[in-house]
């Protein structure tokens, strides 16, 4: 599924890390940063859309990064494809997982996040939404 036609009603999960990754812009120099600059930019985009937005990062930011706007949630525990096991949980949590888009550009994690019943966008599509060049 593309970007929805309506945002009403649409749930977004944002796989952190893709999103961040997805321009050359430096972010590696400054993880902290980039994660900040993307919690404050998701919720600039939520107030504007109205939308419900959680973004899920592999570990929990030092220092924390708080929004009364987007849920920020990481996973339970560090490792390989933790975000992306956090993920699927919680579209497993969703009474209608049908209105839940994920950003991310990982095929595996899409697969899986289609399977659980949600749409996906690419990462570079959220990232253009929220951030225009």
């Amino acid at each position: 599924m593309d970007c929805p036609d309506s945002l009403e009603g649409v749930r977004w999960i944002v796989d952190a890390m893709n999103v961040i990754g997805t321009r050359p812009d430096g972010w590696w120099r400054d993880r902290h940063r980039a994660m900040t600059d993307l919690v404050h930019r998701l919720e600039r985009w939520s107030l504007a859309e109205q939308v419900d937005v959680t973004v899920v990062f592999e570990q929990p930011p030092v220092p924390p990064i708080e929004s009364d706007v987007v849920t920020i949630v990481h996973a339970p525990a560090a490792g390989p494809n933790s975000a992306d096991d956090e993920i699927v949980r919680l579209i497993g949590t969703q009474a209608r997982p049908d209105d839940v888009v994920v950003a991310t550009s990982d095929r595996t994690l899409a697969d899986r996040v289609r399977s659980g019943g949600a749409a996906v966008v690419p990462a570079e599509r959220l990232r253009n939404l929220i951030d225009p060049r």
